[in-house]
């Protein structure tokens, strides 16, 4: 279906955005603070532990995001407003401010809290029950989720050391506002 289209190029710059951002995260916030390419001058454990809660709380927010997709707003506007809040918080991620970084993760927490469980539940809505396609539809999706986190690793992390956390911090916002693009154009 064209949706599966749709939803595979949203949800491989979502996972563009999200892996990008996780793989200089630790490095960014362990940086020393006066180095060339700056960081917050965190000790690698407190980094470490943040980075823990935060990927924590990414996971555990799909709980409500799905509740409210299922009781109140339903699956398409909850991945809308994901997928906004989600650009928002990589956009303020990428401003050279602790109010922006902490503000930036807050942002991502909620947006993939919207969008991941969501986003998912549309591909399976794509095929009637019982339609052989709908494993090779997962397939295809799960295509993209891989490949988004595969080249975002590399990407992201070769930006952010090579020209500035910050601006690595930016091409994973890019990368989500392509996703965002997608799939406010692509009408699914």
């Amino acid at each position: 279906p064209t949706g599966l289209f749709v939803l595979f190029f949203t949800e491989m710059w979502e996972r563009f955005s999200y892996y990008g951002m996780r793989a200089i995260l630790v490095l960014y916030m362990s940086a020393s603070a006066t180095a060339k390419n700056a960081g917050m001058g965190w000790t690698e454990d407190n980094a470490l532990a943040l980075y823990g809660w935060y990927t924590m709380l990414v996971y555990v927010m799909s709980i409500p995001g799905g509740i409210i997709a299922d009781k109140f707003i339903g699956q398409k506007k909850a991945v809308l407003y994901g997928g906004l809040l989600l650009v928002a918080g990589h956009s303020v991620l990428a401003i050279e401010q602790n109010w922006a970084f902490f503000t930036g993760l807050a942002l991502i927490v909620l947006g993939v809290g919207g969008l991941k469980p969501n986003i998912s539940t549309m591909v399976g809505g794509l095929y009637p029950e019982g339609d052989i396609r709908r494993d090779k539809g997962f397939t295809i999706f799960y295509i993209g989720i891989n490949i988004g986190a595969a080249f975002a690793s590399i990407l992201v992390g070769w930006i952010g050391e090579t020209f500035g956390w910050h601006y690595g911090f930016g091409l994973a916002g890019i990368g989500m506002l392509l996703g965002q693009l997608v799939f406010m154009l692509g009408g699914s």
